[in-house]
């Protein structure tokens, strides 16, 4: 099926009559404090619900008109027929002339020959890599798989980079409470030689058990870590006189210490991995969308295949709800239009992501990969130039921690940065002060941060404290910074398989709307060329040194004086 060119968003009649909205909004002037008086109603009016996730959008710099225009938008860019299309196995990844299909790694497994993409039962495909892999992880967790002298495995390591890394290691640390067979993970991804250094510091290679995850397995990064990690097995098996000396004995460790997630068996075999022990994935699944395929497997390992079947289900939950739910009640299809609204209507250049749970600490990071490699496009997908602004910078810290660093640029500097706030009403881990609830104190300040951030505080106001007048301007705050609440039960792996689902469509939503192929990564690839080119000049090569810019010059000489 032919992919049509974009739909220039900003040639649309829903684009004026947003433009001319955003006009009479800054004329009448913009006043949370105002529109909150004005309507009792305002927070219910802009409140879902999708899967068990709760959705305030009241404090944002809309009106519930505003979500009219937004669904007509949508409308008329064809977001309906692009998802269908993205459903459907439509190669929308045009300049790889690929399918876009994570969707499908969540499908259930009663959707076994009812989907059938370019000639494949994708979700039979599925569920037969993950039956294998739930398999695998039984034996681990059970036991019955131990490393070369027979004890039983209490580490893996995932070794990967990008979507083979920041997915995995960030809902392996959401989900920790869930870890119930004994068995911890740790992930290395950085080519940084400290990177695997403090990684297997301390690991008992005896225990250890090493997922190499690079679907070509050729990955640079991976493979060198991974060829690191092999060494190191290795001489520490033999400092502690656990294996001898002999080749039959080196290759026996590595096939009980390593596994692969890979396509190219070949390599995983001349590496010394068994490919019976080798998990693949498919060229329609994108790195940063993988982390429910193979890419996962460090984390069915650790929490076992029901949880894991319940984060696919969170995933499937929000998946069904964006592809069925009018646009004009679609809150996930509504949040990507609104950072629309703010990046191309207000000037937004950055979008924060404020988890009020330690446990998504590293959340923020796994988006930036998300959001930013997805629509960080000057092109869109026909090959014409985007016609509005594309993409924010996303990121953000975890609860206190973030009030208590750039919460003040936030509040009181002069850009204006959209705020997603998310909580969960429990804890896995209950404990008082006293008598005062700690989880009820730090959910204070979630609730406390989105009131003060839309509400602000008059100059009246600080007069009232009786401060003194001289920094009275300092103690002001203008309020109207936008924020959406997220607001769910607790995180599970459901609810973690939503959050991320979540995110995944609003990203194709502004894609869709800029016109952009959210699923290449061309960007990415230039600097890993270039690498390849510097790395001779680097070591001693003149004619490789002598080929490279006056800068990238004078930085190797630099360095090759100081190096010792």
């Amino acid at each position: 099926m032919a992919i049509n060119p974009p739909v220039d968003a900003t040639k649309t009649p829903a684009w004026s009559a947003l433009q001319q909205h955003f006009n009479d909004l800054q004329n009448e002037g913009i006043d949370l404090r105002a529109w909150f008086a004005q309507d009792p109603e305002r927070t219910s009016k802009l409140s879902f619900e999708a899967g068990d996730l709760h959705f305030d959008l009241s404090k944002n710099l809309i009106k519930p008109e505003t979500l009219d225009l937004f669904a007509q938008l949508a409308k008329d860019v064809k977001l309906d027929e692009r998802i269908k299309q993205m459903y459907g196995g439509v190669h929308i990844n045009n300049t790889e002339d690929r399918a876009v299909l994570h969707t499908a790694l969540r499908r259930p497994v009663e959707d076994e020959g009812k989907y059938i993409v370019d000639g494949q039962d994708v979700v039979k495909d599925v569920r037969e890599t993950l039956d294998r892999i739930y398999a695998f992880a039984e034996k681990v967790r059970s036991g019955e798989w131990t490393g070369v002298t027979g004890k039983k495995i209490e580490t893996v390591v995932n070794i990967g980079i990008g979507g083979s890394d920041l997915g995995p290691v960030m809902a392996y640390e959401a989900l920790k409470p869930y870890a119930d067979a004994g068995i911890s993970a740790r992930y290395i991804s950085n080519i940084d030689p400290n990177d695997l250094a403090e990684k297997t510091k301390g690991l008992d290679p005896e225990t250890t058990l090493f997922i190499i995850v690079s679907k070509t397995f050729t990955t640079l990064e991976t493979l060198t870590n991974a060829r690191e990690a092999k060494a190191w097995l290795l001489e520490e098996l033999r400092s502690q006189h656990a294996i001898d000396e002999s080749d039959e004995k080196s290759a026996e460790a590595i096939k009980k210490h390593f596994i692969a997630v890979s396509t190219a068996l070949d390599k995983v075999e001349a590496f010394g991995i068994d490919p019976q022990n080798a998990f693949g994935f498919w060229n329609w699944v994108g790195g940063r969308y993988s982390v429910e395929s193979a890419v996962g497997t460090s984390l069915v390992i650790v929490f076992g295949p029901a949880r894991f079947e319940e984060f696919l289900h969170g995933f499937h939950e929000i998946d069904e709800y964006f592809a069925t739910t009018p646009f004009e009640k679609n809150v996930v299809a509504l949040l990507g239009l609104m950072n629309v609204w703010y990046v191309n209507f207000f000037g937004a250049h950055s979008h924060a992501v404020l988890p009020y749970d330690q446990y998504l600490h590293r959340f923020a990071a796994y988006l930036q990969q998300l959001t930013m490699e997805s629509n960080g496009k000057s092109v869109r997908w026909d090959g014409t130039p985007v016609t509005t602004q594309t993409g924010e910078i996303f990121w953000g810290e975890p609860g206190t921690n973030g009030q208590h660093a750039f919460y003040q640029l936030i509040h009181q500097g002069t850009r204006l940065i959209p705020a997603d706030f998310i909580a969960f009403a429990n804890t896995p881990n209950p404990v008082k002060d006293g008598d005062q609830d700690v989880h009820e104190l730090f959910l204070a300040n979630y609730f406390a941060q989105t009131k003060a951030l839309a509400f602000g505080k008059t100059a009246e106001e600080v007069r009232a404290e009786g401060t003194a007048e001289a920094i009275v301007p300092a103690r002001v705050f203008t309020g109207n910074r936008p924020t959406t609440s997220i607001l769910g039960e607790a995180l599970t792996p459901f609810a973690l398989g939503e959050l991320i689902a979540l995110y995944e469509h609003i990203t194709f939503v502004e894609g869709t709307v800029w016109g952009l192929d959210s699923y290449d990564q061309w960007g990415v690839e230039l600097g890993k060329v270039l690498a390849k080119q510097i790395t001779p000049a680097i070591s001693q090569d003149d004619e490789a040194l002598a080929q490279q810019d006056q800068s990238t010059q004078g930085l190797i000489n630099f360095y090759r004086s100081h190096r010792l």
